[in-house]
């Protein structure tokens, strides 16, 4: 076998793709340089062209050897069967259950599987092999499943943004939970946000929400500090309390590291406080959240506490602490003890304030309650990364080619998961970060859910990018298994560069599409009509990374592409042209004075069967969340809105859209008046 055969055959059966389609409609080969960066991000060793060989020979003989699938995805409530080679015992591991086991000669019958992964030995003689049995629902809930209602409308809001005369600085989760109950009368059947998922006590810099230490666990910089459990009556905790609300100061944007220097000493003062003088009933659920948290809270409570130590990238750590197995065995002092029952306590309060708001949500009349974004993934030095590091790939960050978001390409730096080690490890990680985002919603969304289907690998060592593939059908019958469990509908964020039936095969699962106006174009750059929007997908407007609808009609991303030097005149003036084109198209669209109800009502009557409309765009806001592409040009993750939460639901602009959906059938209650909504 040459070299080049030997290297292509180990591309191939990693699921290394062989090129891929830029976004001018070319064919990018992906190099040899990019294969062997991208196999040695999978695990193995590569160092030289007899290695390569030796490699490939290997997995050959190996798949040579077996006869059966390593993986087989089947439906819950239906017999699996299996063709055998030969008659063998099978001894089958349910999971949860107790195992099963039997003899059986030319095709083996089981009895219908619960939902899960299932391990099925095949023993012939001295051969043994394994089967992953994936059993899972059909598909995912629809909303009508869940709601009983064929069309919904909600609101989408930064939480860190929200502000109210009792809250700390930063928006926390009972400002969540009072918007969610106010925008519910008005019939919003959801309420979406940014993740907010955790960033990282120690972490001093960041705040995008999309650039997260860990998904499977929440950011504790959003609990609202006077709502702890077990603190309501205590005298000390409202002192400390009261004295940092009346040192707040309302502020355009948000000023993180003054609130965090405050914040975090009046967390730590609470979780004294909590020690002394918390009720029995909130000691005894902070203990049994201990308990059911398990290994993946006490991993991720000895990051937290560990980065305290020695900062917050686990790859510049001493060696004996750079995997949980190995920090365990190196043991935990009294002070990092300590810190993990802190973190533990964060966790717990958050997790307790969220659930609170996702049910306060409901009880007002929200069909689905709170729709929560799932970040495509987490900080390569992050506590994911190292909590989960035989999941995760090595020496590459995910990332996209240039497509029509972001012509020049982006690096997220964010870990990737390594198909093989994901595989190996029963998609472990990616169900943990599934149910925590699952856990405290009627929604979720997947960002970039193309991730699923293939992922686009950059490596550290310089060389281009390239593809790998990903297994997308046992991913998608995962989230059909959790999303059940949840009673969840998933939304997929299916934007960018497309592969060919890949909607097909997600909404063929339960998902649901994304739908952003502002992209929905023909190839001649003319507006599609909404009406002919996908049936099954969450239509919108605007979303954090584009303009709001006043910053699309006053070209305010026009304006930033030129103060920034990304948009030369001759650019300028045809993208200015071209945007009031498409002002004057989407006025079009109705018979209003105002961009905004003119767009919404056309979508309100659209066939998507869900809308969501940005509560900057309620607000008049033109600057928006992010502009992708800057860190520290834009104001990024650092707006705060400009209405208190407890008026919100007041706007005459909010008023009136309820009654735009209420027209359109879109809502679950009749609108409720100002009056009845105060």
């Amino acid at each position: 076998m040459s070299v080049s055969d030997a290297l292509q055959s180990l591309a191939d059966r990693h699921g290394i793709l062989r090129s891929f389609r830029d976004l001018s409609g070319v064919d990018r080969p992906t190099t040899p340089d990019t294969i062997k960066a991208l196999l040695r991000a999978n695990g193995l060793e590569l160092d030289n062209d007899p290695m390569i060989v030796e490699a490939a020979e290997a997995l050959r003989a190996a798949a040579r050897a077996k006869r059966y699938p390593p993986e087989k995805i089947c439906l819950t409530g239906r017999p699996v069967a299996i063709d055998l080679f030969e008659t063998c015992v099978w001894r089958l591991e349910v999971e949860g259950e107790q195992r099963r086991e039997g003899k059986a000669a030319d095709r083996l019958v089981l009895e219908p599987l619960p939902a899960g992964l299932h391990h099925l030995e095949l023993k012939t003689g001295d051969a043994t092999e394994v089967i992953t049995l994936i059993a899972a629902p059909a598909t995912a809930p629809s909303i009508i499943d869940l709601t009983g209602q064929g069309k919904l409308w909600g609101i989408t809001a930064a939480l860190y943004g929200l502000q109210s005369v009792r809250n700390c600085g930063l928006g926390d989760y009972e400002d969540l939970a009072r918007l969610a109950e106010s925008t519910a009368k008005t019939g919003a059947g959801f309420l979406g946000l940014n993740p907010i998922h955790a960033l990282g006590w120690n972490d001093q810099k960041t705040i995008s929400p999309y650039s997260p230490t860990h998904r499977g666990f929440l950011n504790p910089m959003h609990i609202a500090a006077d709502r702890i459990p077990g603190l309501q009556g205590s005298r000390k905790a409202a002192a400390l309390i009261s004295s940092r609300i009346a040192q707040k100061t309302s502020e355009t944007f948000i000023d993180y590291a003054g609130f965090r220097a405050e914040f975090t000493g009046l967390l730590e003062s609470l979780f004294e406080v909590f020690q002394s003088d918390a009720t029995q009933a909130a000691r005894s659920d902070f203990a049994g959240f201990q308990n059911t948290g398990g290994d993946q809270l006490a991993d991720f409570t000895l990051f937290e506490a560990l980065s305290e130590r020695y900062g917050t990238d686990w790859r510049n750590w001493p060696p004996k602490l750079r995997s949980p197995a190995k920090a365990r065995a190196t043991g935990a002092d009294r002070q990092i003890a300590f810190r993990m029952a802190f973190h533990a306590w964060l966790q717990w309060v958050a997790a307790t304030q969220v659930s609170d708001a996702h049910s306060r949500a409901k009880a007002s009349g929200s069909a689905l309650g709170l729709y929560l974004d799932q970040a495509v993934g987490a900080r390569r030095g992050g506590a994911e990364a190292w909590c989960e590091s035989a999941s995760i790939a090595t020496g590459v960050s995910v990332g996209a080619p240039p497509d029509h978001l972001n012509p020049g390409g982006q690096n997220w730096d964010l870990a990737a998961y390594s198909p093989a080690k994901l595989q190996a490890t029963d998609y472990r990680s990616f169900r943990q970060v599934l149910r925590a985002t699952m856990r405290h919603a009627g929604m979720i969304r997947i960002d970039h859910v193309l991730g699923l289907n293939r992922s686009f690998w950059i490596p550290d060592d310089g060389t281009p990018g390239g593809y790998i593939g990903q297994p997308l059908q046992s991913l998608l019958a995962l989230i059909a298994i959790e999303a059940t469990d949840a009673q969840t509908a998933v939304i997929g964020e299916d934007l960018g560069l497309v592969p060919a039936g890949f909607r097909d095969m997600t909404r063929a699962r339960g998902l649901y599409g994304y739908s952003v106006f502002q992209y929905e174009k023909d190839r001649e750059g003319a507006f599609r009509n909404p009406n002919d929007l996908r049936a099954e997908s969450l239509a919108c407007f605007s979303t954090h990374d584009t303009p709001t609808v006043n910053g699309f009609g006053e070209s305010r991303d026009i304006d930033w592409w030129v103060n920034l030097g990304w948009c030369m005149p001759d650019n300028e003036r045809k993208a200015r042209h071209t945007r009031q084109k498409d002002v004057d198209a989407l006025m079009a669209l109705g018979d209003k004075p105002d961009l905004f109800t003119n767009i919404h009502s056309a979508l309100a009557g659209s066939p998507a069967k869900l809308l969501s409309i940005q509560l900057d765009d309620l607000t008049g806001q033109v600057e928006a969340q992010n502009l992708p592409g800057t860190i520290d040009e834009h104001p990024n993750w650092r707006r705060a809105t400009t209405v208190p939460v407890d008026d919100i639901a007041k706007l005459p602009s909010l008023l009136a859209t309820a009654k735009i959906m209420n027209d359109h059938g879109r809502n679950l209650t009749p609108v409720k008046t100002e009056e009845t909504v105060q």
